[in-house]
């Protein structure tokens, strides 16, 4: 059984960092590309964050490119989220899921998800 499961959540102020993990399991970790996704409320959901495992390719969307880094660790089938500069915007709820490998791990089909973890920025 694949399964995913996010921590590092919390409140924070303003400015301030948070790192998220996802660790998986039932998966060949090096096989498939992992992303972070958020939804805040009354909000569509966005992926903001993926990581080929294969190559090492990253995404980031604009809206947190320079303030998040992505990095894996294949001895603990984790992959890291190091959120810096939050603002009261970044304030949702943060899943990681994994996907199929392809080419750019920002157009993968993503098939299994964590049930996520809040993110609270406080202004």
């Amino acid at each position: 059984e694949v399964q995913l499961v996010e921590s590092g959540g919390g409140l924070v102020q303003a400015g301030g960092s948070l790192r998220l993990s996802c660790v998986t399991s039932g998966i060949t970790f090096g096989d498939y590309a992992i992303g972070w996704f958020r939804q805040a409320p009354g909000k569509l959901q966005e992926g903001i964050s993926c990581i080929s495992r294969s190559d090492g390719h990253t995404y980031y969307a604009d809206s947190v490119k320079g303030r998040l880094t992505i990095t894996s660790d294949n001895a603990k089938d984790t992959v890291y989220l190091q959120m810096d500069g939050l603002t009261p915007e970044d304030t949702a709820v943060y899943s990681c899921a994994a996907g199929a490998p392809s080419p750019n791990c920002a157009t993968t089909t993503y098939t299994h998800w964590g049930q996520g973890t809040q993110v609270t920025v406080s202004s």
